[in-house]
């Protein structure tokens, strides 16, 4: 069952940041997004809200450039979609901003239940990506690894990537989803609504 997305607040700088953590935005349990430029997180949540456009999908990476936080009813939580790293071709000024945000919004953020980290299951696992999770481990947040882009990997390339990240994050497999055939869509809908709300 799609999950019905309102989006709620869009944050681009640390001070609006600081504003909305102070706020009731974020007073509400929510479950972050994170992950490489790319790697298809406005697909996944297009898909998770059965929208085509909810959120932006450009064939150019490094697009999102904000904090986008989003309603999920009737569950009652909050989806909160982090910038991509990793992209290269941006100004490294402004890649540092998004860094910053990131880590700041990770570290403070007061109903913070959890992070899922999207990884791509085409490619081998990268430095950014292995970083993030180290860091999400240190600060002790749960984390929920799904390997997106299922769909265009054969079912043995697949299990290899769950075993490769596995062993990375110690962590149980990753989920598997494909925003174009919906593998995985209720799976990953279920671990989202039980991590934001304990259920």
């Amino acid at each position: 069952m799609a999950f019905h997305l309102h989006l709620l607040d869009t944050i681009y700088t640390q001070q609006q940041l600081r504003a909305a953590l102070e706020g009731e935005v974020f007073q509400t349990p929510h479950v972050a997004l994170a992950g490489r430029s790319n790697v298809g997180k406005s697909t996944l949540i297009n898909h998770l809200a059965g929208r085509k456009a909810l959120a932006k999908i450009s064939a150019t990476p490094g697009k999102t450039r904000s904090i986008n936080c989003y309603r999920v009813e009737p569950q009652g939580f909050m989806l909160v979609d982090l910038p991509g790293y990793g992209y290269a071709k941006r100004s490294k000024a402004e890649r540092e901003q998004w860094k910053r945000l990131i880590e700041e919004f990770l570290v403070n953020s007061p109903e913070l239940k959890a992070v899922a980290l999207l990884l791509d299951c085409r490619i081998e696992p990268q430095a950014n990506d292995q970083e993030m999770g180290a860091f999400l481990t240190q600060s002790r947040l749960p984390l929920l690894p799904v390997l997106t882009k299922a769909d265009k990997c054969k079912q043995r390339d697949r299990s290899h990537r769950q075993k490769q990240w596995m062993e990375i994050l110690r962590q149980n497999p990753p989920l598997l989803f494909s925003g174009t055939t919906g593998l995985g869509a209720e799976a990953l809908r279920e671990a989202l609504t039980k991590l934001a709300l304990g259920a």
